[in-house]
């Protein structure tokens, strides 16, 4: 199954800091180019951390609480959440304020697998890097949402050629695809209960299917077989589509 690239999809423009860049210049870049965060790099163009608004506001928000005891205040600043936010909070340059190391994806990386990055490490955009490991890009979770745009005729055209055709070698005209609004729906028979369940599973990992209805029939249930009796029919059947 083909998946669409992050570099497809990624702003190839990247607004970057350096490590010396100055604190109220990364402001500034964030402020005019209406960003949240930016890369920082390093001179060979290498990712080596993040900044966002949070670690711009740490500054703000380490201003002492005219209400709370000296005490309280002391054992607060002895976990180390605390002192890395105080050393934030003193910084002068990117590159004291940045998050590292940076959570990056490659532009051969599918949209799924920046999707799921994206999920499991609660970040809102991953610089993309080349081969080489340099920066050569942004992506950000309105640009992976894109996928969802894609025409359905665009979406139709993919699950017949690689799912029927490619997949599973059955002829396009005898399985109904029809696609509205993202939602495919599957219509006709096949031989096996199992190649349903293959056309099903792999539609459902198209970029941009939003939704499978499955109208699938069968006329084999192979899932009663039994092992040696599931290889024998594959391989017959393998044989026999060959021919």
């Amino acid at each position: 199954m083909k998946h669409n690239k992050v570099g497809t999809v990624m702003t190839s423009d990247v607004v970057r800091a350096e490590y010396g860049t100055p604190f109220k210049e990364v402001a500034r870049l964030l402020a005019d180019r209406r960003i949240s965060g930016l890369p920082v790099v390093d001179e060979d163009d290498k990712v080596i951390g993040v900044v966002s608004e949070t670690d711009l506001m740490v500054r703000q928000a380490a201003t002492p609480d005219p209400f709370e005891t000296p005490r309280r205040r002391r054992l607060a600043a002895l976990t180390r959440s605390a002192r890395l936010q105080a050393a934030k909070a003193r910084a002068r340059t990117a590159g004291q304020l940045m998050t590292e190391p940076a959570v990056t994806v490659h532009a051969d990386d599918s949209i799924v697998e920046a999707a799921r990055t994206m999920a499991q490490r609660h970040v809102e955009r991953l610089p993309v890097l080349d081969e080489a490991d340099r920066l050569v890009g942004i992506v950000t979770r309105r640009d992976l949402l894109q996928v969802f745009l894609r025409p359905d005729a665009e979406i139709r055209e993919q699950v017949v050629q690689e799912v029927l055709m490619d997949a599973l070698w059955i002829p396009p005209r005898s399985i109904d695809v029809s696609v509205t609004e993202g939602v495919v729906t599957l219509t006709g028979q096949m031989e096996r209960k199992s190649e349903t369940e293959i056309a099903v599973s792999m539609t459902r990992q198209i970029d941009g299917a939003v939704a499978v209805v499955d109208k699938l029939t069968y006329r084999l249930d192979d899932s009663r077989l039994q092992a040696d009796e599931q290889a024998l029919h594959g391989v017959a059947d393998d044989w026999l589509r060959r021919l």
